[in-house]
């Protein structure tokens, strides 16, 4: 059992924990007669949320199933991002969340904080979402420490992955970005024209054992929302895992410190 998986086994015994106790301690016991209904509900909701929370939390990848990640681009915002969520939670699937700092404010911040919360990563893909390729190192460490220093506030962990903006790549880039660059396989899905079947569609084509599937949360971006209700049953009935980035190259065994642009952990070769 790898660091990640002991960290969300300890997070499942501290929440029994508190449970059982909850429940056993003598010297303040539960009088079922003296609660009224609607102390009674709100006590099922708080058990209910919280069992939830640690179902989404706690799991096993197995080694011999294709093990994929799901990532989104653009975000946060109090629309989209939010659809997204509800989508992963239905489905009981983790992802990561590649984020715009300037997109980060007090509103949004409660969206990454939630992502956080349900067992999403959260990554950098900038500050202002600029073509990377034309500024200068020192205003291409900007962009990063902006967006890494946004996330750290909210979650209290640093940025550990790298999406350029477009995809866009040169050797200045790569000099001034400590963190492994990202990319993925996609489906046009900024295109308003391309629709939420031929979304759903062009993913499950292309997907394999170690991919990484770029997708947007970009405010508006419905249909995408849409085609995950085609997207995530079907890869998970084809026997799919889904786990985050870093899991994803924990599991593969990958190493990240070459100047590959990742779009599948078991790459051997720059893109």
């Amino acid at each position: 059992m790898n660091r990640i998986y002991k960290m969300r086994f300890i997070i499942f015994a501290a929440i029994s924990a508190v449970m059982l106790f909850s429940g056993c301690n003598s010297e303040n016991p539960v009088n079922a007669e003296t609660v009224s209904l609607t102390e009674k509900e709100t006590m099922a909701a708080e058990t209910t949320s919280a069992a939830e929370t640690v179902k989404r939390l706690v799991y096993e990848v197995v080694q011999t199933k294709p093990v994929i990640a799901l990532t989104f681009d653009d975000g946060p915002n109090t629309t989209t991002t939010a659809e997204v969520l509800d989508k992963l939670e239905k489905y009981g699937v983790p992802a990561s969340f590649f984020v715009v700092g300037n997109n980060i404010n007090e509103s949004t911040a409660e969206v990454v904080k939630r992502a956080f919360d349900m067992g999403c990563e959260i990554h950098n893909h900038s500050k202002t979402h600029s073509n990377m390729t034309e500024l200068t190192a020192g205003e291409i460490a900007e962009e990063i420490e902006f967006t890494d220093g946004k996330v750290f506030e909210i979650t209290g962990v640093s940025t550990k992955f790298f999406r350029p903006p477009f995809i866009a790549v040169n050797n200045v880039m790569q000099e001034a970005v400590s963190l492994p660059f990202i990319a993925g396989i996609g489906a046009n899905d900024w295109e308003d024209s391309v629709s939420a079947d031929e979304r759903a569609e062009r993913i499950i084509n292309q997907t394999k054992d170690g991919s990484i599937i770029l997708l947007h949360d970009m405010q508006g971006n419905s249909k995408t929302v849409e085609a995950l209700d085609t997207i995530i049953p079907k890869l998970l009935e084809d026997g799919f895992q889904f786990v985050t980035v870093s899991e994803l190259f924990d599991t593969k065994e990958t190493d990240t410190s070459n100047k590959f642009i990742f779009s599948n952990a078991l790459q051997t070769s720059m893109y």
